[in-house]
């Protein structure tokens, strides 16, 4: 039985009330083991933190804290929730052997006006018994957040809905993201390319370039999701909505000058902010 819609929807329209890929609309009647649910939401806290914080790191807080894990155990979780340290190691996003990786093109640049650059990243969402994940487009300008979608499965498809989305809003001059296998994948790549826009991925080491999504993460888990204890994905759902519509239109950014992301991603291209983007 779904939980994500209205009582009585077919699944079909509830999928297109929510925005949500049908594919992982099936929330699991049994619910995950109590303790991995305990320790992956640990790890999300301590990641949300401390994002250079490997496996290594992890498994000894998690112990500090009382968990009796081990590093594979920890390394088997962080891949499960689509994470790693960001220092320079082999622990990094890997894209798999048969995509095609594109270079970094966002050395020395900064972005200068609304859809210049924009950064995609996955984020793990916990709820009571479970947990989700959270894709966001960011525009780096502005901090507006394009779209986002949310899915319970790190398949593909949640990935393709969000960035379909944010291309029937605008279209970036540069889109960049990791090298994990969902942004090297051709069918994300090939919606990209089919607008023309200029594909930038991050090399090793260099996941901190994609700093407004990181700060995002955090404004999104400590302003919204962990003062929530959702317990299902509709909830969780409409909460996010919720959120989202404040951070664009009301929240004030110290960095835009206490003014709004949607100020200054649909400001007039004549008009100038006062400040920097960097």
């Amino acid at each position: 039985m779904l939980d994500w819609g209205p009582d009585g929807l077919p699944v079909t329209t509830q999928a297109d009330l929510l925005s949500l890929n049908r594919s992982g609309l099936y929330y699991r009647p049994v619910g995950p083991d109590p303790e991995e649910v305990a320790v992956k939401h640990r790890i999300d806290e301590i990641y949300t933190d401390h994002p250079f914080y490997g496996s290594r790191r992890l498994t000894a807080q998690l112990r500090q804290d009382g968990h009796r894990v081990n590093r594979k155990r920890v390394q088997r979780y962080m891949r499960d929730m689509g994470i790693w340290g960001i220092a320079p190691g082999p622990h990094t996003s890997t894209p798999h052997p048969e995509h095609q990786v594109y270079p970094y093109l966002l050395k020395g640049i900064r972005a200068e006006y609304p859809n210049h650059v924009w950064g995609i990243d996955v984020t793990y969402i916990r709820l009571r018994h479970g947990w989700l994940y959270l894709v966001a487009i960011i525009d780096w300008y502005s901090r507006y957040v394009v779209a986002w979608e949310l899915s319970e499965t790190l398949e593909l498809p949640f990935v393709l809905t969000a960035a379909k989305r944010a291309l029937t809003i605008a279209v970036p001059t540069i889109w960049n993201s990791d090298q994990g296998s969902h942004f090297t994948s051709p069918q994300y790549t090939d919606i990209l390319l089919a607008k023309a826009v200029k594909i930038s991925m991050d090399g090793r080491g260099r996941a901190l370039d994609n700093i407004f999504t990181e700060r995002l993460w955090r404004s999104v888990k400590y302003e919204h999701v962990y003062l929530h204890d959702y317990a299902a994905p509709r909830e969780a759902y409409r909460g996010l909505a919720h959120y989202f519509t404040f951070y664009n239109q009301e929240r004030l950014h110290q960095s835009l000058g206490y003014t709004t992301p949607a100020s200054w991603f649909y400001q007039d291209p004549a008009s100038q902010h006062p400040g920097s983007q960097t």
